[in-house]
């Protein structure tokens, strides 16, 4: 018997089955986790982008993860035939903060422990990190008045003068961090982190901005504790 009849008596005979009951466990396992990653992120994450569109998608990338690996796993031929797939497809994603990463990564690692089989080993690790993320938000200074993102996005001819609009913030927010800043071809988009004491400053701010800029597209997102009493 040549050495390809060989190899190929070889990979016929690693194909196994999965086990239904176990398969079943390990999916359902997958989802819990993916469910609570999902919640973690959104009470805890810090990104600026829409964390709840951002967290669905947890589930589905955990469980696709799970299922992949779980159908691979059985079969030395599906591994390789599957590392060719991945040479052929490319993905692609917009991910603009390091924190989305990470917790993509997570996700994807519980899939792969869950379809892997390592059921204690994922859940004891997963149970170690959320708990090191809520104790470390817990202990971080909070800044519960800096209750507000701002972002203004405005042609690149406007010619938008980022100290001018600083300094419209500075005069009606009591504190105003940049966050991010983003020029193209196109226009120009700022995000901020701003502090204001009540309703009438935003008004005020939001007036002043439109009236120096007024082709600008202008946002203010995540109220937290604007109308607190």
């Amino acid at each position: 018997m040549g050495k390809i009849e060989l190899f190929q008596e070889f990979l016929s005979t690693q194909s196994i089955q999965v086990p239904l009951l176990g398969f079943v466990i390990n999916i359902l396992l997958t989802l819990i986790l993916a469910l609570i990653l999902s919640a973690v992120f959104k009470r805890y994450g810090t990104v600026i982008s829409n964390r709840r569109a951002f967290a669905n998608n947890f589930i589905l990338i955990a469980t696709t993860t799970m299922l992949i690996i779980a159908i691979v796993k059985s079969s030395l031929a599906l591994s390789l035939g599957l590392v060719g797939a991945l040479s052929i497809v490319r993905f692609r994603a917009a991910i603009k903060e390091p924190e989305e990463l990470a917790y993509l990564f997570l996700t994807i690692a519980i899939g792969l422990g869950m379809g892997a089989d390592q059921r204690l080993v994922t859940i004891v690790a997963f149970i170690f990190i959320i708990t090191f993320i809520v104790i470390r938000s817990l202990n971080q200074k909070k800044v519960e008045n800096r209750n507000l993102y701002f972002s203004i996005s405005a042609p690149i001819a406007e010619n938008v003068d980022i100290e001018q609009v600083v300094n419209v913030l500075v005069r009606h927010c009591n504190s105003v961090n940049l966050q991010r800043l983003d020029e193209n071809q196109e226009k120009v988009d700022m995000s901020f982190l701003v502090e204001f004491v009540d309703i009438v400053s935003l008004k005020d701010c939001k007036i002043e901005l439109q009236k120096m800029h007024q082709t600008s597209s202008i946002s203010f997102l995540d109220y937290k504790g604007l109308y607190a009493n």
